[in-house]
């Protein structure tokens, strides 16, 4: 009997476990259940319709193959496929369910996070202070560049207020805020920080997560000596992969700077959220870089 019993379970299990790997979503159900039940009792029937002819074949005591048994064999075969595979299918898209709810929770209290670090940049005192500061020599030195930095000063807020409406946003909207902020950084540190963008203008339509760049941007300043002899170079660029490259030069302060790595564990945590895979930082001792996937959009 196991003869039989084993090899039917097997094939019907790579048939279950091939039909999920074609059709993985809990919405393609109906394309997922109807050919793996019929797969199922076709592969069932065979077995039974083999063990039935062997068995009369090797002569068992008080065994009389019967059509009449095989027919109800076959319809208690396909019964059971049926039972079983409707309870499996059912226990995995509850399964399914659970794990979603889970993600989209996790997903919740990341863009929470993202907000909140948003917030604190909005209205991080330290940030203000040096904008205005910087504002205020520019006022006395030259009133042209002060109205720029206030118009980019402008801009960089605007954004920062309307990212918490959005969970993506295009490329192109992230780069313009991205040369808004470098212009404010710009204008504080002159030419100590450098900033070169080579972005093909068909990704401009890919989503990522908003504030990705600033958080970027704002981590190489953080942890990187910024002098004259001592410039920063930070280097966005895109691949012909979809995906965006961010790198800098690494020129480690002197002072210990308390890094919790929040802002880059945020952008991991969205990423792997929103099951568009996973970031890579890498860091060499010569450049921090960090690559991205960039989001088709549909």
């Amino acid at each position: 009997m196991l003869l039989f019993m084993y090899p039917h379970w097997y094939v019907n299990n790579l048939i279950t476990l091939q039909s999920h790997r074609i059709f993985p979503n809990n919405r393609q159900f109906i394309q997922r259940f109807i050919p793996n039940l019929l797969l199922l009792a076709l592969n069932s029937s065979l077995f039974t319709t083999v063990a039935w002819w062997c068995f009369g074949q090797v002569g068992l005591p008080n065994y009389q193959p019967q059509l009449e048994r095989l027919g109800y064999g076959l319809l208690f075969v396909v019964l059971t496929v049926l039972i079983v595979s409707f309870t499996y299918e059912s226990i995995n898209a509850f399964e399914e369910w659970e794990k979603t709810i889970i993600e989209t929770e996790q997903l919740k209290k990341a863009n929470l996070q993202r907000k909140f670090e948003s917030l604190k940049s909005q209205i991080n005192p330290h940030f203000l202070f040096n904008s205005l500061n910087t504002l205020s020599s520019l006022v006395e030195e030259d009133a042209e560049k002060a109205e720029l930095f206030v118009e980019e000063m402008s801009s960089v807020y605007r954004y920062l207020l309307r990212s918490n409406e959005a969970q993506l946003v295009p490329l192109s909207a992230e780069m313009q805020f991205a040369r808004s902020y470098f212009h404010l950084l710009r204008t504080r540190y002159g030419d100590n920080i450098r900033l070169e963008h080579t972005v093909d203008s068909r990704f401009d339509g890919h989503l990522l997560p908003p504030l990705t760049l600033q958080l970027l941007l704002e981590n190489a300043v953080k942890h990187n000596s910024i002098l004259p002899e001592q410039p920063l170079h930070i280097c966005i660029e895109t691949h012909p992969d979809a995906r965006l490259v961010i790198r800098n030069n690494i020129q480690r302060r002197s002072g210990r700077v308390v890094s919790h790595q929040v802002g880059l564990s945020n952008i991991a945590t969205q990423y792997r959220l929103l099951g568009e895979g996973d970031i890579n930082v890498q860091d060499d001792d010569r450049f921090f870089t960090v690559t991205l996937p960039l989001i088709r959009q549909g």
